[in-house]
């Protein structure tokens, strides 16, 4: 018989790494939700369409990641491999357009066919934001700085670099495209053949790729910033005034880019090295056409995410549960008294160990193992007496207290 295992690239998320990505995400809602965020929920999978409209056909997620799949009517459907689309197209479909600026926020499971490794999973939980409905610089500062707040929460902003750029409007863009393809044409030969492909359609893809030759021939490119045009050199200025103000530390990298055009002024990421080659950890940027391109009216964006498990990994703190209380029953005409004593304690905020079976140094032995640090325990004797023994675990001190009194001699 084959043995039963989970998919390849997948995991069982439990114990110490689920409390831990609980934590992520349990902060993440709690800094947003100040800033005015409001959560919402879409649907783990949608019309193919929805992803490949806003991903575009060049895209190493839609050409190679996505999960798609028929449904029984022959609609083409795909597992979200992001989060971006799928809150985009509630914006367009429930008429949000009504009541700018819209702020959202979501967590939840995603799903990419890409190689596994570290901190990466084919099934994997992203938490991201997305607002809608502002064109103004403030906008961008007010989306970094919340990144930049929320992993400083986290306890991790001196393992963090926020490197920033911008890509301008759409004249500056244009710009750019026309020098950067001058550019690689004069070195075809000496690219990769994902990046040949990509010259004509998506060129800006080019100087994303982990090919050691791309690398090589990227490092000489043209820089973005020689294309930007007034307009968009005074919008990325006003943005790294206002981290200035903010006391944000950045680091402009002229290399960072979105290859998608609906993607203007600025990108950016948190990186850091403790994960290895691929050290984003939280990625943004502005995309001021996404909403048309999708079917909606003109309606600019702005909006950043993260993957839940790889930030959790970064986490040093002790994320263990409180330590219980362990109630034991001693002998079976106690343990329907234990069962009262074990609910009373977890109305008052308590975590309770209740103690099912073993004789009493079996019962001692596994409060021990769960690490209690005090043990009501219920005899007969005492018990008819309405008293029950409180037995302090780590000083191995105990008394007997009045059973209406518990509560206050536990606090």
């Amino acid at each position: 018989m084959t043995k039963i295992q989970n998919v390849r690239g997948t995991y069982d998320l439990y114990g110490e790494a689920k409390r831990k990505a609980k934590k992520v995400i349990s902060v993440g809602s709690n800094i947003v939700e100040k800033y005015g965020f409001e959560e919402i929920e879409t649907p783990i999978f949608e019309f193919t369409e929805v992803f490949s409209r806003n991903l575009g056909d060049t895209s190493d997620i839609v050409t190679k990641e996505m999960y798609c799949f028929q449904d029984r009517g022959g609609e083409s459907l795909t597992l979200r491999p992001e989060g971006t689309a799928g809150v985009v197209r509630s914006f367009i479909s429930e008429g949000m357009q009504q009541n700018l600026p819209v702020k959202l926020y979501y967590t939840g499971p995603m799903f990419r066919y890409e190689r596994p490794q570290k901190g990466r999973q084919r099934q994997f939980t992203q938490f991201g934001c997305e607002l809608l409905g502002v064109e103004t610089p403030q906008a961008d500062i007010e989306l970094i700085s919340m990144a930049y707040e929320f992993i400083e929460s986290l306890g991790l902003a001196g393992n963090v670099t926020v490197e920033i750029n911008s890509l301008g409007d759409t004249e500056s863009r244009n710009n750019y495209r026309e020098k950067l393809v001058s550019y690689l044409k004069e070195h075809f030969d000496e690219l990769s053949e994902d990046s040949k492909n990509r010259l004509e359609k998506n060129p800006l893809r080019v100087l994303d790729s982990k090919e050691e030759c791309d690398k090589q021939v990227v490092a000489n490119a043209p820089l973005y910033s020689e294309s930007l045009n007034e307009a968009s050199s005074k919008f990325f200025a006003d943005v790294l005034k206002g981290l200035d103000d903010l006391g944000i530390k950045y680091r402009v990298n002229n290399r960072l880019v979105r290859g998608l055009d609906y993607y203007s002024h600025t990108v950016f990421e948190l990186v850091t090295d403790k994960l290895g080659a691929q050290g984003t950890v939280l990625a943004g940027g502005r995309y001021d056409g996404l909403v048309e391109q999708m079917g909606g009216g003109k309606v600019a964006g702005i909006g950043w995410a993260c993957g839940v498990e790889r930030l959790s990994m970064l986490l040093e703190e002790d994320t263990s549960l409180p330590r219980p209380i362990a109630v034991i029953p001693v002998g079976e005409d106690t343990n329907d008294e234990a069962i009262k004593i074990a609910y009373k304690l977890r109305r008052a905020g308590y975590r309770v160990e209740h103690s099912y079976n073993g004789n009493l140094k079996k019962r001692m032995m596994k409060a021990n193992k769960v690490k209690a640090y005090l043990a009501v325990i219920i005899g007969s004797d005492e018990l008819a007496s309405q008293q029950v023994t409180l037995k302090d675990l780590d000083k191995g001190e105990q008394r007997t207290v009045m059973l209406a009194d518990l509560l206050k001699e536990i606090k």
